[in-house]
């Protein structure tokens, strides 16, 4: 072999080396598919569920399980509650989290009849501010499509929404301004936020 055709071989062999990062998925873009994959199926799960057989309860049985298994419910609460998770004591803590996983529990099944012959499309997935940002159109009978946004992060392991944007708006960010103005208002007391949390739970359950 000439030391042309050597040459030639060469630049040819870095090319083919330099085009195959290209050709195959990077952990970014393979962690972005993995993300939206993860969001197709709770999606499709959940449009199952609403629009399929069963009594009211039976279906947010079947929700509960899905919310308990594809949100990630433990940090949304931590965030919600912003700087007083560190000003809460164990006990409080831990009532505000058995609180905030009902009411959100009950915030989401307590209106299923309004979403009957719901349906979504995912648009489109990219990298954002802490995880993967899968954009979606939901559809409802008689109502506009509405875009919705889902921040997909990785929580031991597994992939887990930790927020949802509709329109612009945060749900966590909302939820987190609306705690922490009430808070200010009761003097920085986060026992306020509990029984005002407690309350609620007891209306949501017709108490």
């Amino acid at each position: 072999m000439s030391a042309t055709t050597r040459r030639n071989v060469l630049a040819a062999s870095l090319a083919v080396a330099a085009a195959v990062p290209a050709l195959l998925p990077t952990p970014a873009l393979a962690g972005i598919a993995s993300d939206t994959a993860f969001l197709k199926s709770m999606g499709d799960q959940l449009v199952a569920v609403i629009n399929g057989p069963g009594t009211q309860e039976e279906k947010q049985v079947k929700l509960q399980a899905l919310v308990d298994k594809g949100l990630d419910v433990e940090g949304i609460a931590r965030f919600c509650l912003g700087r007083f998770v560190r000003l809460a004591t164990p006990q409080q803590l831990a009532t505000y989290m058995k609180l905030f996983h009902g009411v959100l529990m009950r915030s989401i099944t307590g209106h299923l009849g309004e979403y009957k012959g719901v349906s979504f499309t995912v648009d489109k997935s990219a990298p954002g501010d802490g995880g993967t940002i899968v954009t979606t159109t939901i559809t409802r009978p008689n109502s506009a499509p509405t875009k919705v946004q889902w921040v997909i992060n990785q929580v031991n392991g597994q992939p887990k929404i930790e927020d949802v944007i509709a329109e612009g708006t945060s749900m966590r960010l909302t939820q987190q301004s609306d705690y922490a103005g009430f808070i200010a208002q009761n003097n920085n007391n986060i026992g306020a936020l509990i029984a005002a949390m407690e309350k609620q739970a007891e209306n949501q359950s017709g108490g």
